[in-house]
């Protein structure tokens, strides 16, 4: 059975940091490009950041550059999200997917976890 399933979502202040963390199970986790997107309600969504199956490639949406941070651990089968200076409107709910390679699209991903919420107040 395929698992994802994320942590570290909650409430923070503007400026501040979290760690998101997503454990899988039941993946060959080290042949998995792995991703998070977010999406806030009413919207699409959409890409954040994305770490190819060694670690050596990663990806990020523009609006995250500089103060996000992807990063795996094959050992640990997890992958990360380090959020630092959060705005208001990265206030979402963070999912982490699965797929044979990196992609912008969600409809390229296998698997998903069922996503934490992060909130981000002013």
């Amino acid at each position: 059975q395929v698992q994802l399933v994320e942590s570290g979502g909650g409430l923070v202040q503007t400026g501040g940091s979290l760690r998101l963390s997503c454990a899988t199970s039941g993946l060959t986790f080290s042949l998995k490009a792995m991703a998070w997107f977010r999406q806030v309600q009413g919207k699409e969504r959409e890409f954040v950041a994305a770490i190819s199956r060694s670690g050596s490639n990663t990806d990020y949406a523009d609006f995250v550059k500089g103060r996000f941070t992807i990063s795996r651990d094959n050992a640990k089968t997890t992958v990360y999200l380090q959020m630092n200076s959060l705005q208001p409107e990265d206030t979402a709910v963070y999912f982490c997917a699965a797929g044979g390679w990196s992609s912008v699209l969600p409809r390229q991903y296998d698997y998903w976890g069922q996503g934490t919420q992060v909130t981000v107040s002013s």
